[in-house]
């Protein structure tokens, strides 16, 4: 890799390549950066270095061959020859472990909740999820090209102790197709998700333009000030100095000319108020506090940005497209929000979007003008803006219809009558509505324990299995962190460890340090809510991916008496005299809790033996504490993907990609043009799916094979690319 000293992985990798046949020899990594300083640069140069660290790299390949632990789908053990080499490669890794450091490995899909968690959520502030100003400075301080090459070295080792299908109930197919092996998201660009607003519109970028009004400041307010300029009235606005005014000399003193200065600091620096003065025969613009800290304070609320500049006219929120590559919704807007100098709270959506794809969706901010949105598609890379408008109303989680989805898998086995039969059953049956891994953790600690301990209200190991060390690689100040509480017990020395207290262990620390080790509910608190529910909805997953399979196992696909369907919102049993009126599409299963009724079969005591083996009550699934009380709620245990299309296409250059985004048609790119033949063979799949659906487990039906991170990494090579 020019520029860069041959690392451990590099070794590893020509190890790799000179140990597997010709055919299956890992392409070389893609040239990568060095390692970027962080910008110390003002305004529009910091601008520029801040937009040179977004994410460019392309995502490690999961080579996703089939393997023993799919139950319904039995593989030949593989050649004593393919064990001996993997053995030697694994030898390899295990050497190099110490020079690791962890960061979370690449997910699948987005990670939607049950229908609960919408309710819930949706009257939850997007606030939640954001920590104070001083955390978000000390996040600032760390490389995210670090973290990249941490994940890419990472990966295998950490991966030896995550999770299979078959640990969270993942275990039934529904097809009768033979699976064949693929690789998914090789390159990020391989999995592209469209979000599917609530009219029934697939969200596409392909509107640059700017609605025109005449209130607006000329594009001059982007570049009247220079970078030191910037600089200052930004520590102004922070009170990051003493200074309690600054002066702008005009040099080119014209009416004209200070209108636009006198805009460019209201617009750019809100909280801060200007005024003209003559001094020694000179103009300057004077910006200054109009009161003190508490105007900024007011300022950064959502209630009230900027309010002293919007015209009554507009509608009070504008609504955009938001187009981003390997970024998941949340940094997004924390990027967005950043570059603003506004906070993430003003900003709406209808769903969160997965980090390892490009995805294309709806988000609508509190009076932030469309020209100064549209002037950060020259500050950021991976990041386009466009399809303005102004509405009434901001976004609110869960009202999207669904999303779409174009996904490639790469290098396919499978022999085009295979393909054909296992999209036909993808398109007519469809696949099991299981939660996808993602869902659940990637570390030694499933996040579903967690959730399980909440419920029994055993907060001493829900503190514990949050805090205590665990088996694979972590973040190296993760691991000092988790030491240091596992010797102490101390959570103001086990803080000081970290870096960055956004993360979960972080917050927990903070509680446990401000109200005391005796008082843990309260210490726990301080997590977001949204994160705190998350446990208890991945506990929820877990039983409900396990009595699905139990279900099916036991009755198969079609509907039962004793099944429950839905009638409208409202849940109802299946009888003998009209079982023939539905189809194994309208049945559902619920997820546990108070305000749900369970099938009347065999099914019905499975629920009940697992939650008492866990120790929890199914009849009373209320909590003390009213936020961890779960209602319940209902799910189809069979999802038939709408609007499937597919093609498979020969391809040389595993680099060139197989179809255009939505930036690549705003940029004229012609469509990529295929060989009639050529070295491998993609399957490219387009979809749509509901809200709360995984893309990954529709991916699973067709390739018959399990799709945990862990699995992949143990049968395949394919990640030292």
């Amino acid at each position: 890799m020019p520029g860069r000293p041959r690392s451990w992985l590099f070794r590893v990798a020509l190890v790799a390549a000179a140990l597997l046949r010709p055919e299956q020899r890992a392409r070389p990594l893609a040239a990568r950066p060095g390692p970027r300083p962080r910008s110390q640069a003002p305004g529009s140069l910091k601008c520029f270095l801040g937009a040179l660290k977004m994410e460019m790299t392309e995502v490690t390949g999961v080579s996703l061959k089939r393997g023993s632990v799919a139950v319904e789908d039995n593989d030949r053990v593989a050649p004593a020859e393919e064990a001996k080499r993997q053995k030697i490669l694994d030898r390899c890794l295990t050497k190099s472990q110490s020079e690791l450091e962890h960061v979370s490995p690449p997910s699948g899909v987005n990670v939607p909740e049950p229908p609960e968690a919408v309710s819930a959520r949706e009257g939850t502030k997007n606030s939640d999820v954001q920590l104070e100003e001083e955390e978000e400075e000390e996040e600032d301080g760390l490389s995210e090209e670090g973290e990249e090459e941490e994940e890419a070295e990472t990966f295998a080792d950490m991966m030896k102790h995550g999770l299979t299908e078959l640990d969270v109930g993942i275990t039934k197919f529904v097809s009768s197709h033979q699976g064949f092996s693929g690789i998914l998201k090789e390159r990020y660009s391989d999995f592209v998700v469209h979000e599917i607003g609530k009219d029934g519109r697939i969200s596409h970028l392909d509107d640059l333009s700017v609605p025109v009004d005449e209130e607006d400041p000329t594009e001059d307010v982007f570049t009247v000030l220079t970078a030191e300029e910037k600089q200052r009235l930004e520590e102004l606005q922070l009170f990051k100095n003493k200074e309690t005014s600054v002066a702008i000399e005009v040099i080119e003193d014209t009416k004209e000319k200070r209108t636009i200065i006198h805009q460019a600091i209201k617009s750019l620096f809100p909280g801060l108020e200007t005024k003209t003065e003559d001094r020694e025969g000179k103009k300057y613009i004077v910006a200054y506090h109009a009161a003190g800290k508490k105007a900024l304070a007011k300022v950064r609320t959502a209630a009230d940005p900027r309010k002293h500049s919007w015209p009554k006219s507009r509608g009070s929120y504008c609504h955009f497209v938001l187009y981003k590559e390997n970024k998941d919704t949340m940094d997004a807007i924390n990027v967005l929000s950043k570059y603003l100098r506004v906070k993430p709270n003003i900003f709406s959506y209808m769903g969160t979007k997965d980090k390892r794809a490009i995805t294309v969706q709806e988000i609508a901010v509190l009076k932030i003008t469309a020209q100064r949105l549209a002037h950060l598609n020259k500050c950021l890379m991976n990041f386009k803006l466009g399809n303005f408008s102004y509405q009434k109303n901001p976004l609110k989680l869960g009202e999207l219809q669904g999303n779409h989805f174009t996904v490639v898998l790469r290098n396919i086995t499978g022999t085009d009558e295979q393909v054909q039969q296992a999209m036909n059953s993808l398109k007519e049956i469809g696949f099991i509505n299981y939660y996808g891994m993602q869902r659940f953790g990637t570390t030694a600690v499933p996040t579903y324990q967690v959730g399980r301990a909440i419920l029994q209200n055993s907060w001493t190991e829900v503190m514990d299995l949050i805090l205590k060390p665990r088996s694979g690689a972590e973040k190296g100040y993760l691991v000092k962190c988790r030491e240091e509480w596992a010797k102490t017990k101390d959570p103001a020395a086990a803080l000081r460890k970290l870096p960055v207290k956004r993360c979960v262990e972080g917050q927990l620390l903070r509680g446990l340090s401000k109200y005391g080790m005796k008082n843990i509910v309260s210490a726990f608190g301080i997590i977001p809510r949204n994160n705190r529910l998350m446990y208890i909805h991945s506990y929820q997953s877990y039983v409900w991916n396990n009595m699905v399979s139990k279900r099916i196992e036991e009755y198969g696909l079609r509907p039962v008496p004793g099944d429950l369907v839905l009638k409208g919102a409202t849940a109802t049993y299946v009888d003998e005299e009209d079982v023939n009126n539905y189809s194994i599409h309208d049945v559902v299963m619920p997820l546990p809790g108070f305000d749900v009724i369970y099938p009347k079969h065999k099914i019905s005591e499975a629920y009940r033996e697992m939650l008492t083996a866990d120790n929890l009550d199914i009849d009373n699934m209320r909590h003390k504490i009213r936020d961890y009380s779960l209602s319940g709620a209902y799910r189809k245990i069979i999802i038939r993907p709408q609007n499937v299309s597919w093609e498979v296409v020969a391809y040389d250059d595993p680099k060139i990609p197989l179809f255009n985004t939505d930036v690549d048609n705003l940029e004229g790119k012609p469509p990529p043009v295929f060989a009639s033949e050529g070295k491998y063979r993609a399957l490219k799949m387009d979809f749509s799916l509901p809200p709360s659906t995984y893309a990954t487990m529709a991916i699973r039906e067709v390739l018959k094979m399990d799709t945990s991170i862990k699995n992949q990494t143990q049968l395949n090579t394919t990640w030292l690319r």
